[in-house]
């Protein structure tokens, strides 16, 4: 498996692994509207199966990660706070999506993250954008906008629903804590967790909380082909979960917290080209204009991370 030894891992690998990680997450989303179409799953069992099968993966891969490099293990608190945190992010995500449609839902999230990461990167480590980092997040939040809510307009033009603005708040914060966190700790101990084993932690976590909802939702394919369904959700579990996570907070424990939520912002980049190969979704020049806008506010801000370390 990768190398993920936070403690020594210099800058330019951090935003490749939160780059990396990114780029993942995007091809998440296909995964699970496929899986919303053919089985039958809801959004808190989908994601409760999302928790078990990224911890399963994790599990399984422990023995051949090399014990005698892993940094120290994640405390209780640690465990607790990115669990929780992660089931805030996922659930109250895919709640916003179904109160207030996708393209809001998705603004309302990524585009507060950083923004939410930000603040609290100052204020608990005094960490400083300067005018140009907080250009570039300008800069992020517009190219999102462009790119979410002008691929939406050529579509039905739902309402927006208070409730589910509400939910991409939460999802917002849940996404916040956790990468504040991390950094947090890094910055404080000049050591950071190991990051596959906060990751099979958190998830474990995360898989618990969910439990008694998805029972409540239906926690088992009701619909289409279940080796299909299997087949999706261990790609699910495997590459946008276990791996992307595991690598995002190595990533985010050694450069700047509001510059990991930024460059994190690569998903949706990544699901507009994934849909646009996969499932033959048109990519319209607002579309493109947002993906120029939303890369060129990333490089910046990774280029001025890489000069500050």
């Amino acid at each position: 498996m990768f190398s993920l030894r936070s403690s020594a891992l210099p800058a330019r690998r951090g935003l490749l692994y939160v780059a990396l990680a990114a780029t993942a997450w995007g091809t998440a989303g296909a995964a699970a509207a496929l899986l919303f179409q053919r089985s039958g799953l809801g959004p808190l069992a989908l994601t409760f199966w999302r928790s078990v099968g990224g911890a399963a993966v994790l599990l399984a891969l422990r023995p051949f990660t090399g014990r005698a490099a892993r940094p120290a293990r994640p405390s209780v608190p640690r465990i607790l706070l990115n669990g929780l945190g992660l089931t805030l992010f996922q659930a109250a995500y895919f709640l916003a999506v179904r109160h207030t449609g996708l393209a809001v839902a998705t603004v309302v999230t990524l585009g507060s993250a950083p923004v939410l990461v930000a603040l609290g990167g100052r204020l608990l480590m005094g960490e400083r954008l300067g005018r140009a980092g907080l250009a570039a997040v300008a800069g992020a939040v517009l190219g999102l906008g462009v790119l979410v809510l002008g691929g939406a307009a050529a579509g039905s033009g739902g309402g927006v629903e208070p409730v589910g603005l509400a939910w991409a708040s939460a999802s917002a914060a849940g996404y916040a804590a956790i990468t504040v966190a991390t950094r947090h700790r890094a910055s404080r101990t000049g050591a950071a967790d190991d990051p596959a084993a906060t990751t099979l932690w958190s998830f474990g976590v995360c898989a618990v909380c969910l439990f008694p909802f998805a029972l409540a939702e239906g926690p088992l394919p009701s619909t289409g082909s279940l080796p299909a369904t299997l087949l999706l959700l261990g790609y699910l579990a495997t590459v946008p979960t276990a791996f992307a996570y595991a690598l995002y907070f190595a990533g985010a424990a050694v450069v700047r917290a509001a510059t990991a939520s930024v460059v994190a912002l690569i998903e949706p980049l990544s699901a507009t080209a994934f849909a646009a190969a996969v499932l033959d979704e048109p990519l319209t020049p607002a579309a493109l204009l947002g993906t120029a806008v939303l890369l060129l506010s990333v490089t910046a801000l990774a280029r001025s991370e890489l000069r500050t370390s």
